[in-house]
């Protein structure tokens, strides 16, 4: 039946980053789906506040860990950890990411701490929990890229010091797509599918505010508005389920159209 496709019920599932402005509704989906979830960030009482909401909202197993996509070290002892209790990790959602500097002016220091806070870290989490899965027969990772990598930001629409996009995180946007598809041609033998995201204009609360930025983002959207963080949720489920067993290597664009212009 394709509700049984789409379940994930028993799945073990990590959300790195998976208590934030989309993150909280990627974690939700799954949750909603049926999956066990831990909710992993280096902001432990956010994301243990989002585990317990999202638990008793969905009646599912939701628990907040803590992790830091920057250390190896880390990274690795909350696999080990979530393993131990489970004795297996089904689903990795690199959803994780910062970024730092303003444009092409910035400093070599903040160039590189945006590359180590996309990029890096979504190399870091995957190569941590390739052993975790491949031990109990295979998994899927889903990795949260966006628009930003794929095209550029319009210098016209971040004309506002507040909402400069800075290029280390388009950047390492792009690599993660690339990193996508050379992940999912090495680990496909061993039962893993990898898979990208690529959200698109999907600003968080405080910037909808400004009504004259909004406005001019809609502009550039096919379908005329922005995204809701809800709707993330169905490409997020098909990528983690069995709905999607004979897909790995792609990029599903959630963008209202931004990037097929």
């Amino acid at each position: 039946m394709i509700s049984e496709l789409f379940s994930l019920r028993d799945h073990i599932a990590v959300v790195t980053g998976g208590a934030g402005y989309l993150g909280y509704h990627i974690s939700s989906a799954l949750a909603e789906a049926g999956a066990r979830v831990y909710i992993a960030s280096s902001n432990h009482k956010k994301c243990q506040e989002a585990a317990e909401k999202i638990s008793k909202e969905t009646d599912a197993y939701v628990k907040g860990v803590f992790t830091d996509i920057c250390s190896v070290k880390k990274i690795h002892e909350t696999f080990q950890q979530i393993t131990a209790e489970n004795q297996k990790i089904d689903i990795l959602i690199n959803n994780a990411a910062f970024s730092r500097g303003k444009d092409l002016d910035m400093e070599e220091k903040d160039w590189m701490a945006g590359i180590d806070g996309t990029i890096n870290g979504v190399f870091r989490a995957t190569q941590a929990v390739i052993p975790f899965m491949a031990e109990s027969g295979g998994g899927t990772i889903v990795n949260i890229a966006s628009m930003y990598g794929i095209v550029s930001p319009d210098p016209w629409l971040y004309n506002k010091e507040e909402y400069v996009n800075p290029p280390n995180y388009g950047a390492g946007k792009a690599a993660i797509l690339q990193f996508t598809r050379y992940a999912a041609c090495h680990l496909g033998t061993k039962g893993i599918r990898v898979n990208a995201i690529s959200p698109g204009p999907f600003p968080k609360t405080d910037i909808q505010k400004d009504k004259e930025f909004i406005a001019n983002l809609e502009k550039k959207v096919p379908l005329g508005r922005i995204g809701r963080p809800d709707e993330l949720k169905g490409a997020v489920v098909f990528l983690a389920s069995e709905a999607s067993s004979y897909v790995t290597g792609t990029n599903i664009c959630v963008d209202g159209g931004w990037t097929a212009w």
